[in-house]
Protein backbone atom coordinates (compact mmCIF):
# COMPACT_ATOMS: atom_id res chain seq x y z
CA UNK A 1 0.00 0.00 0.00
CA UNK A 2 1.47 2.93 -0.65
CA UNK A 3 2.12 5.66 1.82
CA UNK A 4 2.25 9.63 1.44
CA UNK A 5 4.67 11.59 3.04
CA UNK A 6 3.91 13.96 5.75
CA UNK A 7 2.93 17.22 5.12
CA UNK A 8 0.74 20.20 7.05
CA UNK A 9 -2.38 20.80 4.98
CA UNK A 10 -4.33 24.20 5.08
CA UNK A 11 -8.06 24.11 5.70
CA UNK A 12 -10.97 25.94 4.60
CA UNK A 13 -14.15 25.75 2.19
CA UNK A 14 -12.42 22.57 0.37
CA UNK A 15 -10.82 20.62 2.96
CA UNK A 16 -7.47 20.19 1.69
CA UNK A 17 -5.26 22.08 -0.87
CA UNK A 18 -2.90 19.22 -2.17
CA UNK A 19 -4.77 15.91 -2.97
CA UNK A 20 -2.86 12.98 -5.76
CA UNK A 21 -4.04 9.85 -6.91
CA UNK A 22 -1.84 6.78 -6.44
CA UNK A 23 -2.87 2.69 -6.69
CA UNK A 24 -5.98 4.31 -8.16
CA UNK A 25 -7.14 5.83 -4.40
CA UNK A 26 -6.83 9.45 -3.92
CA UNK A 27 -4.52 9.96 -0.98
CA UNK A 28 -4.40 13.60 1.12
CA UNK A 29 -1.78 14.19 3.69
CA UNK A 30 -3.32 16.33 6.92
CA UNK A 31 -3.10 15.40 10.47
CA UNK A 32 -6.77 17.33 11.06
CA UNK A 33 -8.84 18.85 8.87
CA UNK A 34 -11.42 21.58 9.26
CA UNK A 35 -13.74 21.45 6.14
CA UNK A 36 -16.95 22.93 5.37
CA UNK A 37 -20.05 20.51 4.55
CA UNK A 38 -21.08 22.25 1.50
CA UNK A 39 -24.80 21.27 1.09
CA UNK A 40 -27.82 23.51 2.04
CA UNK A 41 -28.48 24.19 5.84
CA UNK A 42 -32.05 21.64 5.39
CA UNK A 43 -29.45 18.82 3.96
CA UNK A 44 -26.42 19.01 5.89
CA UNK A 45 -25.53 16.78 8.16
CA UNK A 46 -22.07 15.23 8.75
CA UNK A 47 -20.24 12.75 10.86
CA UNK A 48 -16.30 11.98 12.25
CA UNK A 49 -15.49 8.72 14.60
CA UNK A 50 -12.32 7.82 16.26
CA UNK A 51 -11.11 4.29 17.17
CA UNK A 52 -8.21 5.54 19.27
CA UNK A 53 -5.38 7.35 19.35
CA UNK A 54 -2.89 4.04 20.13
CA UNK A 55 -2.44 2.71 17.03
CA UNK A 56 -0.67 -0.29 15.05
CA UNK A 57 2.83 0.43 13.35
CA UNK A 58 3.71 1.63 10.05
CA UNK A 59 5.41 -1.44 8.86
CA UNK A 60 2.31 -4.11 10.19
CA UNK A 61 1.22 -6.82 8.05
CA UNK A 62 -0.54 -5.25 4.80
CA UNK A 63 -3.52 -7.55 5.96
CA UNK A 64 -2.91 -5.98 9.36
CA UNK A 65 -3.75 -2.44 7.89
CA UNK A 66 -6.44 -3.48 5.37
CA UNK A 67 -8.56 -5.01 8.46
CA UNK A 68 -8.34 -1.94 10.68
CA UNK A 69 -9.47 0.29 7.37
CA UNK A 70 -11.97 -2.12 6.51
CA UNK A 71 -13.79 -1.54 10.41
CA UNK A 72 -13.21 2.09 10.11
CA UNK A 73 -15.15 2.13 6.80
CA UNK A 74 -18.01 -0.39 8.23
CA UNK A 75 -18.42 2.10 11.27
CA UNK A 76 -18.37 5.20 9.10
CA UNK A 77 -20.51 3.29 6.69
CA UNK A 78 -23.36 2.13 9.86
CA UNK A 79 -23.16 6.51 11.09
CA UNK A 80 -23.33 8.07 7.29
CA UNK A 81 -26.64 5.81 6.62
CA UNK A 82 -28.67 6.91 9.45
CA UNK A 83 -27.97 10.48 8.76
CA UNK A 84 -28.36 9.97 4.84
CA UNK A 85 -31.83 8.76 5.48
CA UNK A 86 -32.60 11.43 7.84
CA UNK A 87 -31.77 9.90 11.29
CA UNK A 88 -30.84 11.99 14.18
CA UNK A 89 -27.24 12.76 15.30
CA UNK A 90 -28.02 10.22 18.56
CA UNK A 91 -29.11 7.16 16.60
CA UNK A 92 -25.79 7.94 14.58
CA UNK A 93 -23.22 8.15 17.10
CA UNK A 94 -24.68 5.14 18.93
CA UNK A 95 -24.56 2.67 15.92
CA UNK A 96 -21.10 3.68 15.26
CA UNK A 97 -19.55 3.51 18.79
CA UNK A 98 -21.60 -0.47 19.05
CA UNK A 99 -20.54 -1.12 16.25
CA UNK A 100 -17.14 -0.23 17.32
CA UNK A 101 -17.46 -2.11 20.15
CA UNK A 102 -18.14 -5.15 18.45
CA UNK A 103 -15.34 -4.86 16.69
CA UNK A 104 -12.50 -7.14 18.72
CA UNK A 105 -9.50 -4.95 16.96
CA UNK A 106 -11.08 -1.44 19.24
CA UNK A 107 -10.53 -0.90 22.97
CA UNK A 108 -14.20 -0.74 23.35
CA UNK A 109 -16.30 -3.83 24.42
CA UNK A 110 -15.05 -6.80 22.67
CA UNK A 111 -11.41 -6.51 22.34
CA UNK A 112 -11.75 -4.27 25.64
CA UNK A 113 -8.32 -3.78 27.79
CA UNK A 114 -7.78 -5.85 30.74
CA UNK A 115 -7.73 -4.75 34.36
CA UNK A 116 -4.42 -5.66 36.50
CA UNK A 117 -6.94 -8.64 37.99
CA UNK A 118 -7.40 -9.88 34.02
CA UNK A 119 -11.04 -9.03 34.38
CA UNK A 120 -12.51 -6.38 32.48
CA UNK A 121 -14.09 -2.52 33.46
CA UNK A 122 -16.01 -0.67 30.35
CA UNK A 123 -17.39 2.98 29.80
CA UNK A 124 -19.20 4.79 27.76
CA UNK A 125 -20.80 8.13 27.67
CA UNK A 126 -23.29 9.71 24.94
CA UNK A 127 -24.29 13.15 24.88
CA UNK A 128 -27.57 15.30 23.44
CA UNK A 129 -26.42 18.99 22.01
CA UNK A 130 -30.14 20.49 21.30
CA UNK A 131 -30.74 19.48 25.58
CA UNK A 132 -27.22 18.69 26.96
CA UNK A 133 -29.03 15.94 28.38
CA UNK A 134 -26.50 13.04 28.45
CA UNK A 135 -25.81 9.75 29.97
CA UNK A 136 -22.99 7.67 31.10
CA UNK A 137 -21.75 4.66 32.96
CA UNK A 138 -18.49 3.41 34.15
CA UNK A 139 -16.97 0.10 35.81
CA UNK A 140 -19.75 -2.16 33.73
CA UNK A 141 -18.25 -5.77 33.62
CA UNK A 142 -21.34 -7.77 31.72
CA UNK A 143 -22.93 -5.07 29.65
CA UNK A 144 -22.79 -6.00 25.77
CA UNK A 145 -22.79 -2.80 24.44
CA UNK A 146 -21.98 -0.03 27.43
CA UNK A 147 -22.85 2.69 25.07
CA UNK A 148 -26.65 1.46 24.51
CA UNK A 149 -27.05 1.46 28.80
CA UNK A 150 -25.20 4.60 29.00
CA UNK A 151 -28.52 5.95 26.50
CA UNK A 152 -30.49 4.48 28.84
CA UNK A 153 -29.11 6.75 31.60
CA UNK A 154 -30.12 9.47 29.59
CA UNK A 155 -33.60 9.24 28.64
CA UNK A 156 -34.50 6.59 31.20
CA UNK A 157 -33.34 8.39 34.76
CA UNK A 158 -32.68 11.96 36.20
CA UNK A 159 -28.68 11.29 36.66
CA UNK A 160 -26.07 11.47 34.79
CA UNK A 161 -23.10 9.04 35.79
CA UNK A 162 -23.98 5.32 37.24
CA UNK A 163 -20.87 3.14 38.53
CA UNK A 164 -20.13 -0.52 38.98
CA UNK A 165 -22.54 -2.79 41.17
CA UNK A 166 -25.49 0.41 40.44
CA UNK A 167 -25.40 0.72 36.82
CA UNK A 168 -25.30 -3.14 36.50
CA UNK A 169 -28.49 -3.55 38.69
CA UNK A 170 -29.77 -1.23 36.09
CA UNK A 171 -28.74 -2.70 33.38
CA UNK A 172 -30.91 -5.56 34.46
CA UNK A 173 -34.19 -3.62 35.24
CA UNK A 174 -33.45 -2.28 32.01
CA UNK A 175 -33.35 -5.53 30.21
CA UNK A 176 -30.46 -4.61 27.90
CA UNK A 177 -28.30 -7.74 26.53
CA UNK A 178 -25.91 -9.09 29.10
CA UNK A 179 -22.73 -11.16 28.41
CA UNK A 180 -19.95 -13.24 30.84
CA UNK A 181 -17.16 -10.74 31.63
CA UNK A 182 -14.94 -13.50 29.68
CA UNK A 183 -16.44 -12.37 26.18
CA UNK A 184 -14.67 -9.33 26.13
CA UNK A 185 -11.34 -11.60 25.94
CA UNK A 186 -8.68 -11.31 22.91
CA UNK A 187 -5.75 -12.98 22.82
CA UNK A 188 -3.93 -9.36 21.68
CA UNK A 189 -5.45 -7.70 24.97
CA UNK A 190 -4.28 -10.94 27.01
CA UNK A 191 -0.70 -11.05 25.48
CA UNK A 192 -0.71 -7.05 26.37
CA UNK A 193 -1.44 -7.65 29.98
CA UNK A 194 1.28 -10.39 30.53
CA UNK A 195 3.85 -7.66 28.74
CA UNK A 196 2.45 -4.97 31.41
CA UNK A 197 2.76 -7.48 33.88
CA UNK A 198 6.45 -8.20 33.26
CA UNK A 199 7.24 -4.91 32.52
CA UNK A 200 6.09 -4.16 36.20
CA UNK A 201 8.05 -7.18 37.89
CA UNK A 202 11.48 -6.02 36.23
CA UNK A 203 10.51 -2.12 37.20
CA UNK A 204 10.00 -3.54 40.92
CA UNK A 205 13.45 -5.81 40.47
CA UNK A 206 15.45 -3.02 38.88
CA UNK A 207 13.51 -0.12 40.45
CA UNK A 208 13.15 1.49 37.29
CA UNK A 209 10.53 4.23 37.02
CA UNK A 210 10.08 4.77 33.44
CA UNK A 211 7.30 2.80 31.52
CA UNK A 212 7.89 1.38 27.99
CA UNK A 213 3.62 -0.19 28.09
CA UNK A 214 2.74 0.01 24.36
CA UNK A 215 0.57 3.21 23.37
CA UNK A 216 -2.53 0.13 22.69
CA UNK A 217 -2.47 -0.53 26.51
CA UNK A 218 -5.02 2.28 26.13
CA UNK A 219 -7.92 3.24 23.82
CA UNK A 220 -11.28 4.44 23.10
CA UNK A 221 -14.07 4.58 20.15
CA UNK A 222 -16.41 7.72 19.65
CA UNK A 223 -18.20 9.34 17.14
CA UNK A 224 -18.96 12.99 16.65
CA UNK A 225 -22.34 13.49 14.56
CA UNK A 226 -24.53 16.72 13.18
CA UNK A 227 -28.00 15.54 11.55
CA UNK A 228 -30.53 17.72 8.99
CA UNK A 229 -32.16 18.95 11.91
CA UNK A 230 -28.92 20.95 13.14
CA UNK A 231 -28.81 18.81 16.55
CA UNK A 232 -25.02 17.79 17.43
CA UNK A 233 -24.23 14.89 19.51
CA UNK A 234 -21.17 12.62 20.62
CA UNK A 235 -20.50 9.79 22.25
CA UNK A 236 -17.70 7.77 23.44
CA UNK A 237 -16.63 4.05 24.87
CA UNK A 238 -13.90 2.45 26.40
CA UNK A 239 -12.12 -0.90 27.97
CA UNK A 240 -9.95 1.31 29.71
CA UNK A 241 -5.80 0.93 30.81
CA UNK A 242 -4.28 -2.18 30.25
CA UNK A 243 -3.34 -3.03 34.12
CA UNK A 244 -5.95 -0.58 35.87
CA UNK A 245 -6.31 -0.97 39.42
CA UNK A 246 -8.95 0.05 41.85
CA UNK A 247 -11.65 0.89 39.54
CA UNK A 248 -9.98 3.57 37.37
CA UNK A 249 -12.37 5.74 35.43
CA UNK A 250 -11.09 7.63 33.05
CA UNK A 251 -11.74 10.78 30.58
CA UNK A 252 -14.80 8.52 28.85
CA UNK A 253 -17.72 8.77 30.67
CA UNK A 254 -17.07 12.17 32.06
CA UNK A 255 -18.87 14.93 30.63
CA UNK A 256 -16.92 17.73 29.50
CA UNK A 257 -13.19 15.38 29.57
CA UNK A 258 -13.71 12.82 26.99
CA UNK A 259 -17.49 13.70 26.26
CA UNK A 260 -19.26 16.45 25.35
CA UNK A 261 -22.42 17.90 22.55
CA UNK A 262 -23.30 21.62 22.76
CA UNK A 263 -25.53 22.48 19.62
CA UNK A 264 -24.21 26.53 20.10
CA UNK A 265 -20.64 25.13 19.21
CA UNK A 266 -19.77 21.62 18.98
CA UNK A 267 -19.77 18.00 19.58
CA UNK A 268 -16.55 16.12 21.05
CA UNK A 269 -15.09 12.90 21.82
CA UNK A 270 -11.51 12.52 22.76
CA UNK A 271 -9.05 9.54 23.09
CA UNK A 272 -5.59 9.04 24.73
CA UNK A 273 -4.09 9.39 28.46
CA UNK A 274 -7.47 10.01 30.06
CA UNK A 275 -6.14 11.63 33.44
CA UNK A 276 -4.47 14.29 31.09
CA UNK A 277 -7.72 14.86 29.81
CA UNK A 278 -9.82 14.74 32.84
CA UNK A 279 -7.10 17.51 34.23
CA UNK A 280 -7.63 20.05 31.28
CA UNK A 281 -11.02 19.54 30.79
CA UNK A 282 -10.28 19.57 27.41
CA UNK A 283 -14.01 18.35 25.23
CA UNK A 284 -15.70 21.00 26.90
CA UNK A 285 -12.76 23.73 26.66
CA UNK A 286 -12.47 23.25 22.71
CA UNK A 287 -16.17 24.16 22.71
CA UNK A 288 -15.71 27.06 25.35
CA UNK A 289 -12.66 28.64 23.27
CA UNK A 290 -15.37 28.65 20.33
CA UNK A 291 -17.75 30.35 22.20
CA UNK A 292 -15.79 32.83 24.73
CA UNK A 293 -12.80 33.50 22.41
CA UNK A 294 -14.62 33.42 19.06
CA UNK A 295 -12.40 30.95 17.82
CA UNK A 296 -12.84 28.21 15.05
CA UNK A 297 -13.51 24.45 15.84
CA UNK A 298 -10.13 23.66 14.31
CA UNK A 299 -8.30 26.36 15.59
CA UNK A 300 -9.69 25.44 19.30
CA UNK A 301 -9.40 21.73 18.82
CA UNK A 302 -5.64 22.50 17.75
CA UNK A 303 -4.72 24.65 21.13
CA UNK A 304 -6.27 21.77 23.41
CA UNK A 305 -4.21 19.10 21.34
CA UNK A 306 -1.13 20.89 20.41
CA UNK A 307 -0.43 23.80 23.31
CA UNK A 308 -2.35 22.25 26.52
CA UNK A 309 -1.66 18.54 26.25
CA UNK A 310 1.41 16.94 25.90
CA UNK A 311 2.82 15.12 23.12
CA UNK A 312 1.87 11.67 22.93
CA UNK A 313 -1.30 12.07 25.05
CA UNK A 314 -3.49 11.64 22.28
CA UNK A 315 -6.09 13.51 20.46
CA UNK A 316 -9.81 14.24 19.51
CA UNK A 317 -12.68 14.28 16.81
CA UNK A 318 -15.11 17.26 16.92
CA UNK A 319 -17.76 18.94 14.48
CA UNK A 320 -19.35 21.98 14.91
CA UNK A 321 -22.75 23.42 14.28
CA UNK A 322 -22.43 23.94 10.00
CA UNK A 323 -20.40 21.05 9.60
CA UNK A 324 -17.21 21.92 9.97
CA UNK A 325 -14.98 18.62 10.73
CA UNK A 326 -11.80 18.64 13.11
CA UNK A 327 -9.43 15.77 13.98
CA UNK A 328 -6.10 16.49 15.54
CA UNK A 329 -3.63 14.25 17.39
CA UNK A 330 -0.27 14.62 19.05
CA UNK A 331 1.06 11.35 18.44
CA UNK A 332 1.91 8.83 15.83
CA UNK A 333 -1.50 8.17 14.52
CA UNK A 334 -5.36 7.95 15.66
CA UNK A 335 -7.99 5.68 14.24
CA UNK A 336 -10.12 7.99 12.50
CA UNK A 337 -12.77 8.56 9.73
CA UNK A 338 -15.47 11.23 8.38
CA UNK A 339 -18.36 11.40 5.71
CA UNK A 340 -20.48 14.71 5.14
CA UNK A 341 -23.48 15.18 2.96
CA UNK A 342 -21.30 16.56 0.10
CA UNK A 343 -19.43 13.59 -0.24
CA UNK A 344 -16.52 13.20 1.84
CA UNK A 345 -16.17 10.20 3.06
CA UNK A 346 -12.21 9.09 4.70
CA UNK A 347 -10.52 6.95 6.00
CA UNK A 348 -7.19 7.66 7.85
CA UNK A 349 -4.79 5.79 10.21
CA UNK A 350 -1.84 7.65 10.61
CA UNK A 351 -0.75 11.13 8.68
CA UNK A 352 -2.42 10.02 5.41
CA UNK A 353 -6.51 9.54 4.29
CA UNK A 354 -7.43 6.48 1.99
CA UNK A 355 -10.69 8.66 0.13
CA UNK A 356 -13.10 6.22 -1.04
CA UNK A 357 -16.86 6.79 -1.97
CA UNK A 358 -19.11 4.46 -0.01
CA UNK A 359 -19.97 1.13 -1.97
Amino acid sequence: MFRAPFSWVLCGRFHTIAAFYANGMLLTASIGCATSNTATSSERWAIALHGGAGTIEKNSPPETIAAYERSLQIALQVGRDVLAKKGTALDACTAVVRTLEEDPGFNAGVGAAFTADGTHELDACIMDGSTLACGAVAGVTTVKSPVMLARLVMTKTRFVLLSGAGAELFATQMGVARVPNSSFDTEKRRQMLEDWRKEQAAKASASISSSTTNALSYGTVGCVALDVSGNLAAATSTGGLTGKRWGRIGDAPIVGAGTYANNATCAVSCTGTGEQFMRHVVAKSVSDRMELAGHSLDHSARHLVFKTLKPDDGGLIAIDRVGNISMVFNGEGMFRGCANSAGRFEIAIWDEFLTSRPQ
